[in-house]
């Protein structure tokens, strides 16, 4: 089992043709996902050259629009790699279209793009949208849709749901030994398609997943409310991390979404939430990995 993407997971690759489409198919396929298709309107009715997991060749076709690439592959998933300046209309698309997942990986859409797309989004009810500014989602063994390394780990009854791309990649290789049922980059702006809310539900329901690692990051109250939602609806064991103990108060790092205002959004307030939420919070990644080891070893 898995959470929102499984091998049977057909993907759609909103600019294909671009340098960072080219490349991530590429390895998409490598993984094993099915990808069946693109879309660049400038370049529909061509085809693009790939090797599918087994080094064979084949050939990807390329449509002008999400709705006939839908029509034609019955794709159910799509993964923009579109310019920021572009990435609003390429999801409003993908949502018109009726896509019931969107990967965004992009970083540095507007905020007020995303938010609108979000709403459109909602409105409709019909797409799950991940990201933007995310490493998306993979289940290892079977599909990866975003630009996480396939290598790292395999199939095991961990859940991850992260802010931070980075931190995704090493919580996985730390737990390389057990592996993970479902890995989630949710990205770190102010505005996301899914939270740490969402995930934690979903592995929550998820039979095969025994425990979840949840990695947050400074800024805003998403960890806090994660925290209230684990302590009313999780019975399952969460380790946390949250990057950002040694970050200098009052000053914006990294992310978009990591602005600390007061003693709300520090790394300190987070952890002391999800402890009294029953969450075991590790003050390195390594940390929470070894935190993580021992919980396996109970079950």
């Amino acid at each position: 089992m898995s959470i929102f993407l499984n091998k049977d997971s057909k993907v759609i690759v909103q600019g294909i043709t671009g340098g960072e489409g080219t490349k991530h198919t590429a390895l998409m396929l490598k993984a094993g996902t099915q990808v069946v298709g693109g879309v660049n309107a400038r370049k529909a009715g061509t085809t693009v050259l790939h090797k599918d997991a087994a080094g064979a060749d084949i050939e990807l076709p390329v449509f002008g629009s999400v709705a006939e690439a839908i029509e034609k592959t019955g794709a159910d998933v799509s993964i923009a790699f579109v310019p920021a300046a572009f990435t609003k209309a390429a999801m409003i698309e993908a949502i018109d279209a009726g896509i019931p997942l969107l990967v965004v990986i992009t970083e540095g859409v507007p905020v007020g793009d995303t938010a609108e797309a979000w709403a459109y989004a909602k409105a409709k009810g019909t797409t799950r949208i991940i990201g933007p500014n995310c490493p998306g989602i993979i289940t290892p063994d079977e599909s990866l849709v975003g630009i996480t390394p396939a290598n790292i780990t395999g199939k095991g009854p961990i859940g991850l749901v992260s802010k931070s791309g980075t931190l995704t990649y090493q919580m996985m290789y730390e737990l390389r030994d057990l592996g993970f049922s479902t890995a989630i980059g949710i990205g770190g702006d102010p505005i996301i398609g899914t939270t740490h809310i969402d995930a934690l539900a979903a592995f929550e329901a998820d039979p095969e997943t025994k425990a979840i690692v949840m990695i947050g990051e400074i800024g805003g109250d998403a960890e806090e409310r994660a925290a209230d939602f684990i302590k009313a609806n999780v019975t399952k064991p969460v380790v946390g991390y949250v990057a950002g103990f040694t970050a200098p108060e009052g000053k914006t790092m990294g992310h978009a979404g990591a602005i600390v205002s007061g003693s709300a959004g520090t790394a300190q307030a987070k952890k002391e939430a999800l402890e009294a939420a029953g969450v075991k919070v590790g003050k390195t990644p390594s940390e929470t990995a070894d935190l993580m080891r021992a919980i396996i070893e109970t079950l």
